[in-house]
């Protein structure tokens, strides 16, 4: 059977979604990129091509998308181009050109598949590739997804050409007179792949001739292994996190009686971008309060739990005044004033209170130490603040978005947890105020 055939016979079997579909080719120009051109072509699938040209090799890179611009005119085929400043891109946002690369093109990809309504976008990465990727990771230090190397399918970007090797696809082209163009940096051993496609593959060719099928099928088995795994993490978390609001909460206890329990929580906290994971391990023993962070999420140890939170700015620790004229407010928190004629029983949400001991403006602020009240129904027995919250077992986190209503210098309310006993309705009352409190 030819590639052609294989080909045809792979996206029937492994790819059925792609027909009748909108379809995007990743093209470089190069010898995978064009033939998977011409057996797409050949397939009569509805294609256009996308075209970075990363300005990396001077007139050769502005010859490649000449060439590709070329073969979309004489083939009747859209074609779509755009040029990044990859160098400035890299130094400005601290990246390798490698990385800039990559970043730029899936971002481009991205906006061309939204812009002009394509259903998925097509790379050519073949199975060579699969394996080099697998010795740049295994020489970096990799976990087992590293080793799984270059996935077929990452959502609506699909790379058909994995199961065929460079070998495979030159002969396509040959036979078929595919012209492709040649980056010359393949050539140079200044990149680790390049290292590893010149040196330690033809290698391993010549030790077991057979070595890219033998590849594959260890690809086969860590693959399944990595799915195994992957099942086994979200029946933990299960058994573990409690997902409650915007925080994951993690039950240490849970977590410690059960086997790799570092590793279990490796998978779950990866994808939020942490990388101090020793802290992290040692926070489970660690006393109550202290953190770890990512760049975008914070990691507590509040008493037997590790609560996942977003590391979303506080805000400012400014001071509203309310005047007895208002009858809403907005901002920083939704508080609203009404005057009634009948009470109900206080609540988290709502309070009564009675407005003649009042002394306008009222402030509305965060919590402080040092902050005390006399909790309703406590009969005059003063208390921190600080103490009210813990024992209400608020976290850290939570602790950052406490609010307060205040009279003059006296706590009229810590909002949403309790009033407070000089401010209430008595038989004297006149004036009722009721205090809503929305979140």
């Amino acid at each position: 059977m030819n590639m052609f055939k294989e080909f045809q016979y792979h996206l029937e079997q492994n790819l059925s979604f792609l027909f009748g579909k909108r379809i995007l080719l990743a093209t470089s120009g190069g010898i995978d990129s064009m033939v998977m051109v011409d057996v797409f072509r050949k397939m009569k699938f509805d294609i256009a091509l996308a075209h970075c040209n990363f300005q990396l090799r001077g007139d050769e890179s502005n010859e490649d998308q000449t060439f590709l611009q070329d073969y979309a005119k004489a083939n009747a085929i859209t074609i779509f181009t755009t040029l990044f400043d990859t160098v400035s891109f890299a130094e400005k946002h601290k990246l390798s050109i490698q990385v800039a690369a990559r970043n730029l093109r899936y971002g481009w990809f991205k906006e061309l598949l939204d812009d002009e309504k394509f259903d998925y976008i097509l790379t050519a990465h073949q199975a060579d590739d699969v394996i080099e990727t697998f010795f740049i990771n295994l020489s970096r230090g990799t976990g087992l997804k590293g080793l799984t190397g270059i996935p077929e399918q990452n959502n609506n970007i699909i790379r058909p050409l994995l199961p065929f090797s460079r070998n495979e696809i030159v002969a396509y082209a040959n036979t078929n007179n595919i012209k492709w163009r040649e980056d010359s940096s393949n050539s140079s051993d200044k990149y680790l792949r390049n290292q590893i496609r010149h040196h330690l593959i033809p290698l391993l060719n010549t030790l077991n001739p057979d070595f890219g099928s033998t590849f594959q099928l260890t690809q086969k088995h860590l693959i399944e292994t990595q799915n195994l795994l992957n099942d086994v993490v979200q029946t933990t978390y299960n058994e573990v996190a409690i997902e409650h609001n915007d925080e994951i909460i993690f039950s240490i206890d849970k977590l410690k009686s059960m086997k790799n329990c570092k590793m279990l929580l490796y998978h779950w906290l990866e994808k939020y971008g942490f990388t101090a994971w020793n802290d992290i391990y040692n926070l489970m023993d660690s006393q109550s309060g202290k953190q770890v962070l990512a760049p975008n999420y914070k990691l507590l140890k509040n008493r037997n739990t590790l609560i996942l939170k977003k590391n979303i700015e506080p805000i400012v620790d400014e001071i509203t005044l309310i005047t007895n004229a208002e009858n809403d407010i907005n901002f920083p928190i939704k508080l609203s004033f009404c005057k009634v004629d009948d009470i109900s029983i206080n609540s988290s949400s709502t309070i009564f209170v009675d407005e003649a001991k009042l002394k306008f403006p009222l402030a509305l602020r965060k919590w402080q130490e040092g902050d005390s009240l006399q909790p309703f129904g406590m009969n005059g027995k003063s208390k921190k603040v600080s103490k009210l919250l813990k024992d209400e077992k608020k976290s850290i986190f939570e602790k950052e978005y406490i609010w307060v209503l205040c009279s003059d210098k006296q706590l009229i309310w810590v909002i949403g947890i309790r009033a407070d006993e000089r401010f209430k309705i008595d038989e004297n009352t006149t004036q009722k105020l009721k205090i809503t409190y929305t979140k």
